[in-house]
């Protein structure tokens, strides 16, 4: 079994708004539809679980039951969960749901609702890849040179370029050794944890990496919203 893990939880205060970005519309729907569309449309995918505040749950299910799109999908839905202290305890919350309906060897894919663009080539990738792996991580190249600082104020390290990568959501993982790898990190080592790879990486997991996708852009600040918004509404 495939599953997505959809991480909603956030509160994006960075964008200045009074809800959440990812419930923020855009060209008539919420931010968090966009990409649920996409992964309840895949045939990749056979069952999708949500990360989410309680005060949006029901919100959330009310467009699916009521959205043309998620009609004939809508029996892929598996549950929510409640968000955590931080992303990864958000992440470990719906590992523990997924695990009541799900087998070790299971993939379970993390993606971010404010990651609107998703493309079903991305996904497609990010499965097929994990055959024979513990996890897949979509990465970019470094464009630009990178320079190390232990200060924060002079250069102190000069890095190589062509061995460093920016990771990507969506992330793949098989289920138990995933789950396994973050409940090591329990208590307080989850809570320093910044990308969902790390505590697979931590774990000396098999993680392999494929080519990410330009326009699988994080909604982090308003420019990043505007850019969302001129691409959706053409």
């Amino acid at each position: 079994m495939n599953i997505a893990l959809i991480l909603s939880g956030g509160t994006g205060t960075r964008l200045g708004s009074n809800i959440p970005k990812q419930y923020i519309e855009v060209a008539g729907k919420p931010v968090i539809v966009y990409c649920m569309e996409t992964l309840f449309q895949h045939k990749c995918v056979d069952a999708v679980h949500i990360v989410a505040d309680s005060a949006w749950q029901e919100k959330i299910r009310e467009r699916m039951e009521s959205d043309k799109e998620f009609s004939s999908f809508f029996g892929k839905f598996c549950g929510f969960s409640e968000p955590g202290e931080n992303r990864q305890l958000s992440i470990l919350n719906g590992l523990k749901d997924i695990q009541q309906y799900a087998k070790d060897m299971d993939l379970v894919m993390i993606h971010d609702a404010a990651r609107p663009l998703i493309s079903e080539r991305l996904l497609t990738a990010c499965f097929e890849t994990a055959e024979g792996h513990d996890g897949v991580l979509p990465v970019l190249p470094m464009k630009d040179t990178i320079y190390g600082s232990s200060d924060g104020k002079r250069i102190t390290a000069l890095l190589k370029r062509e061995e460093l990568f920016a990771g990507q959501a969506p992330e793949v993982f098989r289920l138990g050794k995933y789950y396994e790898a973050n409940q090591k990190l329990l208590p307080e080592k989850i809570l320093k944890i910044n990308g969902s790879a790390e505590p697979a990486v931590l774990a000396g997991m098999d993680v392999v990496m494929i080519p990410g996708d330009e326009g699988n852009f994080k909604i982090t600040t308003k420019e990043d919203m505007d850019r969302f918004h001129e691409i959706v509404g053409k």
